[in-house]
């Protein structure tokens, strides 16, 4: 329900809502910004967001959608502080909408950033955040925020454009994440989960976010196992150039803020594929996890990639290798498995490295040609801007192919490829044969 907002006196008076006026005006680099009045909200059935006057165009705004309102709340306010080591210039703004429910709520200390609250970074800036300090200068204390509701993040985003506009934006949708898998309550999830509504974001709502908020230079899952063919393909029709995400599991202290962003307010002219390669270069030099992955994607070439996975499809099924396929699908390198209430045990696979192993083992020359174009295509310079990984078999996408789901039928993958008739092929035969595998395994 959207949230109304009621002038009751000569200056204003707000229901429901109320904007940061700790700081009398808001001051960004000298430049006086008027008092936040209410304004109508630009996307239906969301909170509305300040009227503010628009700050300087600057060369690039980095949005953070921070959805704290679950167990990693203590890591977001971790990752406000590394943003904060370096903070906005004249060059980059870096804008945060933050959520935390008021379980949260630090009673020992000046805790002013519960609910849900959009801050300015910049390193001179101080607010209470339990009991740290971030360095953030507060726009805006919202209302009870559905941090699971996709149409939300669009609102952010355009908000954040209109009102603090560059000439390219960084997109970063920051929590839990899963993949394509969608499910209300959070227990079985896409991206963004709030425990406080029990809702998120599933993989079409991505795709619709996408559609609204316009261009987006890079957009970042800070995330596990976001980095899944299906979500690339149902992001496609929007405008975002590059596309950073993990194919694995993420720590909770996720992407290195401060060494990310020193880079970019250290050379702001930098376009979107050298940040998106920062991106994955920085997380993986933070990292000491095993396992960890990250990649950058550059979008124009998403529908290449599945094109190309649907040639495989059509050949799979059309082939005598059932077996082969089915073994290569086995022994790919997977993700997980994960434990959830709604798919039972979940895993993911790492594409190239099953189609690698379907060429090595197949003999069907239709089937092995359509796998050399797919792994010759996930490779950099083609479908990828970088791929990083601390072990070997993780090449910068993954894939499901072993659920087969009404939720699965509504991803565009399912709805405009044969990958889904491909799944269901695939799982009907329960053969294992021995093979060799490329890696030795």
């Amino acid at each position: 329900m959207k949230t109304i907002l009621t002038i009751a006196t000569s200056l204003f008076f707000l229901t429901n809502i109320s904007f940061a006026q700790d700081f009398g005006e808001f001051r960004l680099n000298g430049n006086d910004i008027s008092l936040p009045i209410p304004e109508k909200s630009t996307v239906e059935g969301t909170v509305n967001l300040p009227e503010i006057k628009p700050t300087p165009m600057k060369e690039w705004t980095v949005m953070v959608f921070m959805n704290g309102k679950n167990s990693l709340e203590s890591e977001a306010i971790g990752d406000l502080i590394e943003m904060g080591r370096v903070g906005s210039n004249s060059n980059v703004n870096i804008i945060v909408e933050l959520g935390r429910i008021k379980e949260q709520k630090d009673n020992t200390s000046n805790d002013v950033c519960i609910g849900t609250n959009i801050f300015y970074i910049g390193k001179n800036y101080k607010i209470s955040c339990g009991k740290r300090i971030i360095p953030a200068q507060k726009i805006a204390s919202l209302p009870k925020v559905n941090m699971g509701d996709s149409r939300e993040v669009s609102n952010f985003v355009l908000w954040a454009k209109k009102y603090f506009p560059a000439r390219k934006y960084m997109l970063v949708i920051w929590d839990h994440g899963s993949g394509w898998e969608k499910g209300n309550p959070v227990i079985a999830k896409g991206i963004s989960d709030d425990e406080e509504t029990g809702n998120n974001i599933s993989t079409p709502q991505l795709g619709e976010i996408v559609q609204k908020i316009g261009d987006i230079e890079v957009l970042s899952f800070d995330a596990c196992l976001m980095q899944m063919a299906e979500v690339i393909y149902e992001i496609k029709d929007g405008k975002v150039k590059y596309l950073t995400a993990s194919e694995e599991i993420e720590p909770g202290s996720g992407y290195p803020y401060d060494k990310i962003l020193f880079q970019l307010v250290s050379n702001p002219s930098m376009e979107g594929n050298q940040l998106s390669k920062i991106i994955v270069d920085e997380y993986i030099k933070s990292t000491k996890i095993p396992t960890a992955t990250h990649s950058a994607i550059d979008m124009s070439k998403a529908s290449i990639l599945i094109e190309k996975m649907n040639v495989f499809a059509k050949a799979a099924t059309a082939s005598k290798e059932k077996a082969v396929i089915k073994a290569a699908k086995d022994s790919a390198k997977k993700y997980g498995p994960y434990n959830t209430s709604k798919y039972g045990k979940l895993l993911h696979r790492d594409l190239k490295d099953f189609v690698n192993i379907v060429a090595k083992n197949s003999k069907d020359e239709k089937l092995n040609a359509a796998a050399k174009e797919i792994s010759d295509f996930i490779s950099i310079g083609q479908l990828l801007v970088e791929n990083k990984a601390n072990d070997i078999g993780s090449n910068g996408v993954a894939v499901n192919m072993d659920i087969l789901s009404e939720d699965y039928a509504e991803l565009k993958i399912a709805k405009e490829t044969q990958f889904d008739e491909f799944i269901t092929w695939l799982l009907k035969y329960n053969v294992i044969v021995p093979f060799s595998n490329q890696n030795g395994w």
